[in-house]
């Protein structure tokens, strides 16, 4: 009697246990430490879950149209004890922003590391790429990224920037470095390109498996740079980028600031600026401007110069690479820049075109554009 007694105690443990193993998904990279949600399927479906007793609807709002978690808002819904919940169906691989919507006031979710992109603080999931590992933490050196204050005299005002400087830099003492400035896009800030874009995995990978030389990466604040007094139009309802001395910090007060603190190579043909997105319009503004400081330019899902801003013979003698790319889902709108790269080829410049297959505006194109970008930098 006891035996037959235990098997249905038998058969609910192992209905308990087939459920278990079917529900084989992981607490995201971009949780906090010890939060279990949100939670990735292995069908890369995510899994939301917040206590929120009180509110009475809760929503999931992804970061814009591109952003690989679909277009929201999503409904959560609601247990008996508060507890607020949501699948979505398997989203694109990589980093994407999103925000709750408790009772329509935006708020983060509890369980998140916070990203700055859409001009505040936000939500952030990383979706695993199962074909990718390019930008993974990986058992290499590893270079540091530093935080760095300095005093712009043409904003007149404290700055904070992001340097990495590359894995042998504190015991080779006596070396000296190219440098590329990297700017992230609209709405982002100084940070984006290490957190959101793990530029610095990127670069301890490729430097590891000597397909990219060393090199000093400098990140800034795109998004803020004016002159004390300047007034800047808002455009279209948006708020002003207040950005229009941004040029004039980069080369007046940058550039000499980073030269005189780091060891660095300070010839053009050692100096890089690229870009995403308004960056990537800011590294072709200020590199093409400023030709003899640079010698490599790179467009991450960015337009490129009108043709009357190119002085075709300048950049054949000048310029040793000039380097566009997007996502393959974007192109509708960046196309442009592909025919622009052709026609330069033609002209005997050296351009390249790259397309990230089947990635639109996001972050996941511009990792993929800096791991094709960084290694044809400072090569003889």
């Amino acid at each position: 009697m006891k035996c037959l007694g235990a098997l249905p105690l038998a058969i609910a443990f192992g209905a308990f246990a087939w459920a278990q193993a079917a529900d084989d998904s992981k607490p995201a990279t971009t949780n906090l430490p010890g939060a279990e949600y949100p939670r990735v399927h292995s069908d890369l479906r995510v899994t939301f879950r917040v206590s929120i007793p009180n509110a009475k609807s809760v929503q999931l709002m992804p970061g814009g149209n591109d952003n690989g978690l679909g277009k929201g808002p999503f409904d959560m819904v609601r247990d008996e004890k508060g507890v607020w919940t949501l699948t979505l169906p398997p989203a694109v691989p990589g980093f994407h922003y999103y925000w709750l919507l408790v009772d329509g006031f935006p708020a983060n979710d509890p369980n998140t590391q916070t990203f700055f992109g859409w001009n505040k603080e936000c939500s952030g999931i990383e979706i695993p790429d199962k074909s990718l590992d390019f930008y993974d933490v990986k058992d290499v050196p590893h270079g540091d990224v530093r935080m760095h204050w300095y005093y712009s005299k043409t904003t007149q005002s404290w700055r904070r920037i992001f340097v990495y400087t590359p894995p042998d830099y504190d015991r080779n003492v006596k070396a000296r470095y190219p440098v590329l400035y990297l700017q992230h896009g609209s709405g982002e800030n100084e940070t984006s390109w290490t957190k959101q874009g793990r530029a610095n995995f990127i670069l301890d990978n490729l430097i590891a498996e000597k397909k990219a030389v060393p090199m000093i990466v400098v990140m800034e604040n795109g998004m803020v740079a004016s002159k004390p007094g300047a007034v800047q139009e808002s455009q279209e309802g948006r708020p002003a980028r207040r950005n229009a001395a941004f040029p004039e910090v980069v080369v007046n007060d940058l550039i000499p600031m980073i030269d005189s603190t780091y060891r660095t190579l300070t010839d053009r043909e050692h100096r890089a600026i690229a870009g995403l997105s308004m960056g990537a319009g800011q590294a072709v503004q200020i590199g093409l401007a400023n030709l003899d400081k640079f010698a490599y330019i790179g467009s991450f899902s960015g337009g490129g110069a009108r043709n009357a801003d190119l002085n075709v013979e300048e950049l054949k003698k000048k310029l040793r690479l000039f380097w566009m790319g997007a996502g393959t889902v974007e192109m509708s709108r960046l196309g442009g820049g592909k025919a622009m790269v052709e026609k330069l080829k033609n002209a005997g410049v050296n351009a390249v075109w790259f397309e990230a297959p089947g990635t639109s505006h996001e972050w996941q194109t511009w990792r993929k554009c800096l791991y094709d970008f960084a290694p044809r930098l400072f090569k003889k």
